[in-house]
């Protein structure tokens, strides 16, 4: 990680974060043709140990960490994220027809808090292309999921509809699949987080599913636990796990000149708010689904407090911004240490640690 913090962090934050962005895409995008350069990845970034081998949903993974949706919205570089280490990725947030998101500037760096604030806005290109890149890339060598949106002009009555209909585009091409509902940049999106409008929208994907693909659904940071006392149950029924969390819409832990920016905030400040959420839906689902950890990942210890609250695997976005793709390698090297360390011989052994009470169920 020397040489990004040194020289191409440097490079990247003199530039708008979208711009950057774009770039590092168009670097990968590059690097995927180029099987050379594939290999040079694999050989700075993969690192393997059996102890990180995990079975989550009925999907084998290689190793517990992954990248969170949002980095490759319209799934172009499938083929050549593994490279970096990644033990899956998910892709996306792809929506039925294609959408330009939100007017520009909407992301940006707050460097003294290590985070990122976004509101994008599900900008992709749709569905069918995402499918069509995919289908182009072939199989990906890690487990692959795709995120699954909401277009902005869709009525609420509607959405439902618009999940199933992406699902249909992406039918066969995805190991698992997210409901979004969580978002902050889409008018009225969180608002699917009732219990009345998300079971509409699990039995609707459900309907479609015809390959018994797993199901998570993506919940936000600011969730009251008294409102996830009353999905817990439809979850379990309608869905294989969670994804804890999205972005936050609290503006604590950054400065005070970003309270009145609307987006949602990602990084440093929502690591502790994501870790409390994990903690509180293990708890009371009993550990009876997988629960995907997000939010701050920074290092193995970020990833190990995850872990341990109940996440049986976890996903870095703001963290690569920060600390570059070297961080991937890090965390499992780390978490492999932090696993002998415990007298663990397996990453699933570690999962819910924090709740002995439930692990005696």
């Amino acid at each position: 990680m020397g040489l990004y913090r040194s020289i191409a962090r440097p490079l990247l934050f003199g530039l708008d974060a979208e711009r950057a962005h774009e770039l590092t895409l168009g670097a990968l995008g590059l690097a995927g043709r180029l099987r050379f350069l594939r290999g040079t990845l694999r050989r700075s970034f993969v690192y393997a140990d059996l102890a990180l081998e995990t079975e989550v949903a009925g999907i084998k993974f290689p190793n517990p960490v992954g990248l969170a949706a949002g980095f490759d919205k319209d799934c172009r570089l499938s083929n050549v994220l593994p490279d970096l280490g990644f033990g899956f990725v998910e892709l996306g947030t792809v929506t039925p027809r294609a959408q330009p998101g939100n007017p520009k500037p909407r992301l940006f760096r707050i460097r003294e808090s290590e985070a990122v604030l976004n509101r994008m806005g599900f900008n992709n290109h749709g569905a069918k292309e995402a499918a069509a890149n995919l289908k182009a890339a072939g199989r990906c060598r890690v487990p692959l999921g795709l995120n699954l949106g909401v277009n902005k002009d869709t009525p609420g009555e509607r959405a439902h509809k618009d999940y199933s209909e992406s699902l249909d585009a992406l039918r066969g091409l995805a190991d698992y699949f997210v409901v979004n509902v969580s978002s902050p940049n889409t008018g009225g999106l969180r608002l699917l987080q009732s219990r009345i409008n998300l079971e509409r929208i699990l039995t609707e994907v459900r309907s479609h599913n015809a390959e018994r693909k797993p199901v998570f659904v993506k919940l936000a940071p600011d969730l009251e636990v008294e409102h996830l006392v009353e999905l817990i149950p439809l979850i379990l029924e309608e869905a294989q796990g969670l994804i804890v969390s999205n972005t936050t819409i609290s503006r604590e832990g950054v400065p005070e000149r970003w309270a009145t920016e609307p987006g949602g905030l990602s990084g440093a400040p929502v690591r502790e708010r994501s870790t409390k959420l994990i903690s509180e839906a293990y708890r009371m689902s009993g550990g009876r689904f997988p629960i995907i950890g997000v939010g701050g990942i920074f290092s193995a210890e970020d990833a190990w407090r995850k872990i341990s609250a109940g996440a049986s695997l976890v996903e870095v976005y703001t963290g690569l911004v920060y600390r570059g793709p070297g961080l991937v390698r890090e965390i499992n090297e780390g978490l492999a240490k932090l696993l002998r360390q415990n007298n663990f011989k397996s990453i699933a052994e570690a999962v819910g640690r924090n709740h002995p009470e439930v692990a005696r169920k």
